[in-house]
């Protein structure tokens, strides 16, 4: 059985997005776990990004996750990239950057709540 290139497409974009989730989730357990050390996140980091890396880029619709990709990058070079990264500059950082992805999984879960559409007939309703 053949696929269509619309099928392959939604395959691609879905493992990209996957991708990317899986990313941030690894990400903020690192940040949150207190016995990973700088080394053992880059080797981490590094392995993910990698992998992110082999995946086909595409067109991201969804705000969450063109900063979620604009975030990874960021702190990838803010990171990996950088040769005086240990544990020190690890831990100082963490803090803010376990809130930075708080913040984009507010994002994220702003858009899985209800749709404007019944919002409006909720406010309009009388309780009295």
């Amino acid at each position: 059985m053949r696929y269509t290139q619309k099928q392959v497409d939604k395959f691609n974009r879905q493992k990209y997005i996957t991708e990317l989730d899986k990313m941030a989730k690894n990400l903020f357990r690192m940040f949150r776990d207190e016995h990973v050390c700088s080394e053992k996140f880059m080797l981490k980091f590094e392995q993910l990004k990698k992998k992110f890396d082999e995946r086909i880029e595409i067109h991201l619709d969804s705000e969450y996750h063109r900063q979620l990709k604009v975030y990874i990058e960021r702190l990838y070079n803010q990171t990996c990239a950088r040769e005086d990264f240990n544990d020190k500059v690890f831990n100082d950082i963490r803090d803010a950057e376990m809130s930075n992805l708080n913040r984009l999984q507010k994002l994220k879960n702003a858009t899985s709540y209800k749709k404007d559409k019944h919002k409006t007939k909720r406010q309009n309703e009388d309780w009295g």
